[in-house]
């Protein structure tokens, strides 16, 4: 090895491979994946302790109704009787033969819903005059609970499941109607401004500014259409339907089956927290807006 050799490979400073030391982006992503992982155990502990706390007080409730002779009747609604009937139910599939009916509803009233108030919400979001024309119609529709609208849409629709449906498109509009108008009413100007310098046309500006520039505010409307759908479901499934999961609710209510009754409700909130945690996973995936 010649002179000026050695002395560039002494000026040379060694790697991190050489030396063992790892680089700061390696460890930075480390540290963050613990912590993410930590916060997550976290989270996962108060759910489950949140949850425990419930079933504790449910326990509670039944043992005070066993306890009192006036109460007696209502023993099955306990956690154990209730747990064994839904056991029973997702076994013989009397659980899905009753949510499937309902969430068949759900989707349709859901969709008219979506159909209706996007561009609806658009088309009031844009106009200053429209939006000041439909301010106080809307918000007085919007505050009719949408069962009082059950005997019209019964003289309205010739089934029962148009009836149903209608109800809860008309309680799912609203979320997805006013969360649309509200999003675009926050697009920067400029935007537009820009676009029609160009020579953008009002499908081309729909499609590439204002539908991705609200799609976060659409889903949060969609997700708030689908809490007040599924609220809404129970009791417009007190109509003339022999399916779903209202009807086995009034059902079990009739034949004195406390138990089958409060396993459905049990099979409501399961549906309704997994349809909820469905629509959060899609804002978060679908959404161009990322939070880090």
């Amino acid at each position: 090895m010649t002179q000026s050799s050695a002395l560039l490979q002494e000026a040379t400073p060694p790697t991190p491979v050489e030396t063992g030391v790892e680089t700061a982006g390696p460890v930075r992503e480390r540290v963050s994946g613990h912590a993410r992982a930590a916060a997550l155990a976290v989270d996962l502990a108060y759910a489950l302790g949140g949850m425990a706390l419930l079933i504790v007080l449910w326990w509670l409730g039944g043992r005070i109704a066993q306890s009192n002779p006036d109460l007696f009747a209502f023993t099955d609604f306990a956690p154990g009787p209730t747990f064994a009937r839904l056991h029973e139910m997702i076994a013989t599939g009397e659980a899905a033969d009753m949510a499937i009916p309902s969430l068949y509803r759900v989707g349709l009233g859901l969709l008219w819903a979506v159909a209706v108030g996007v561009p609806t919400g658009i088309l009031i979001g844009w106009f200053h005059q429209a939006r000041k024309l439909t301010n106080i119609p809307f918000q007085f529709l919007r505050m009719i609970s949408p069962l009082s609208w059950m005997p019209i849409a019964v003289m309205a629709f010739a089934t029962w499941d148009g009836a149903i449906v209608f109800l809860i498109g008309i309680a799912a509009v609203w979320p997805v109607l006013f969360s649309t108008a509200a999003g675009l009413k926050r697009v920067d100007p400029a935007w537009f401004k820009v676009a029609r310098n160009l020579g953008a046309r009002p499908w081309h500006m729909l499609f590439t500014i204002i539908l991705p520039a609200i799609s976060q505010d659409i889903l949060t409307g969609i997700r708030l259409a689908l809490g007040v759908a599924w609220v809404v479901l129970v009791p417009a499934e007190y109509l003339g339907v022999t399916s779903g999961l209202g009807y086995a609710i009034n059902d079990a209510r009739d034949t004195l089956e406390y138990d089958r009754l409060a396993a459905t409700v049990v099979v409501i909130g399961i549906i309704g927290f997994g349809l909820d945690f469905l629509c959060q996973q899609a804002i978060a995936r679908l959404s161009w807006h990322r939070e880090d």
